[in-house]
């Protein structure tokens, strides 16, 4: 079920962005008294569920989810209709337009990615405002994954400064540790100052390492909910209780239970808990798999997480909506280095991998979220200079605006189909990918 959910919100997002892309060529061509003949949500290979005549386009739903298109006469595109380009120019025609009418064409859906992005993301922050950690009310420090202390780093360092700047929030934390180039960290240690010098790429490194929470918030141990039947039941292990010791070993903090339990399973141990301001001796077991079977309590839930809840007005949700689309798509620029890595190309997804960061009920402020994260992304893809992807053609174009002639047919035809092979192996390498995912259960 939880699934379904998942790949419903999947697919309306997507929906959703398709379908504004493809009308942003859509009236961009209208514009310049370019013809439509087709505009089409999904592919439709064969036939199609449902399709109408309107004016000079045919408006229709393919039976294949995977994106859509438009159609636009006398273009060269992923339909590949070569007899068409044989026949004189006509008027109407994108082939018959300036390079300039083209160029705006042929820029008209990412133009819409871009600004729908802008826009979703400032409508979330004027609906549901946001909520900010500040870097200075961490509690606790960070939880630092056992493959990055070697560099110097430890559980519960507070981060003061990184490359000389003080970082705002624990998200700004997070992503300068991954994004930039980092070469000196400042901490608080404890009570004392302490200097670390980087002289390795931190982002390659977690890329190549495969961390995935490499800097996460060192949170106590408290029990939020308990599995029907776990050890934690029939221990009596209560929501609310505060682990501080596990067989007379101190252990207050989640990171370290779950490493400690994980490590015994199908044990018998005894765990002491803060129930009520006084101490309760349990006797409780781990499964198989060192589960103890209980819910860890959300840390911005807890009162000891000096949270900054942040509601904006139109103007300031427009401004600060704009920030976080920028922000937003320059992280995922910036992310692309990693990709010609061969442990970076293993981290591609497909659609399995973008429909599973969706929320597991429908929270309409995750959703829109998403969707304006893919809405940059397909802007930022689509201007790829790829042939078969907008770029391609607007790679041409500038070619063209620029030598004062258009590259000849033939070659464009067949840099089309390169293209489409290229975007059909990037495909198979994602499905790939989140096949392992699924198999070795990464997917949770």
């Amino acid at each position: 079920m939880v699934a379904l959910i998942k790949a419903a919100q999947l697919l309306l997002s997507l929906s959703i962005l398709v379908v504004l892309h493809e009308f942003g060529h859509y009236w961009a061509a209208r514009a310049f008294k370019t013809r439509v003949e087709k505009f089409y949500l999904f592919m439709n290979p064969g036939f199609s569920l449902f399709k109408k005549q309107i004016g000079e386009t045919e408006w229709g739903i393919g039976w294949l989810p995977l994106g859509g298109y438009v159609k636009i006469s006398g273009m060269i595109d992923e339909s590949m209709d070569t007899e068409q380009m044989k026949q004189p120019a006509q008027p109407w025609e994108f082939r018959s337009k300036p390079a300039w009418q083209r160029l705006i064409i042929m820029l008209g859906g990412i133009i819409v990615n871009l600004i729908l992005g802008f826009a979703i993301y400032s409508m979330v922050l004027l609906v549901w405002g946001e909520t900010v950690l500040p870097a200075d009310k961490i509690p606790y420090g960070l939880e630092v994954d056992e493959r990055l202390k070697p560099l110097g780093f430890e559980d519960g360092d507070q981060v003061l400064e990184i490359n000389g700047e003080v970082p705002a929030s624990f998200t700004e934390i997070r992503r300068s540790l991954f994004f930039d180039p980092v070469t000196s960290v400042v901490l608080n240690r404890n009570g004392e100052r302490v200097e670390l010098a980087i002289d390795t790429d931190l982002g390659q490194l977690l890329v190549d390492s495969a961390i995935r929470r490499p800097f996460g918030l060192r949170v106590p141990a408290v029990v939020e909910s308990v599995a029907p039947g776990s050890g934690a039941e029939l221990g009596g292990l209560l929501p609310g209780d505060r682990i501080i010791r596990i067989d007379d070993k101190p252990l207050a903090f989640y990171g370290d239970v779950a490493a400690y339990l994980i490590a015994r399973p199908a044990s018998t141990m005894e765990i002491v808990v803060n129930r009520g301001g006084g101490e309760v001796v349990l006797q409780c077991a781990t499964n198989d798999m060192g589960a103890l079977g209980f819910f860890q309590k959300d840390p911005y839930s807890m009162d000891e997480f000096a949270l900054d809840e942040r509601h904006y007005g139109p103007g300031e949700a427009l401004t600060n909506g704009f920030s976080l689309a920028w922000t937003t798509l320059e992280e995922y620029v910036l992310s692309m280095r990693f990709l010609f890595s061969k442990s970076g190309a293993s981290q591609v997804g497909s659609l399995v991998t973008f429909g599973s960061i969706f929320d597991a009920g429908w929270d309409w402020e995750v959703f829109w979220r998403n969707t304006a994260f893919f809405s940059l992304i397909l802007a930022f893809m689509n201007l790829l200079p790829i042939p078969a992807l907008d770029g391609g053609h607007v790679m041409f174009l500038l070619y063209e605006m620029v030598a004062g002639r258009p590259a000849p047919e033939k070659f464009l035809e067949r840099a089309q189909t390169v293209g489409i092979i290229l975007l059909l192996g990037l495909m198979v390498l994602a499905l790939g990918n989140d096949i392992w995912r699924v198999i070795t259960g990464q997917f949770g």
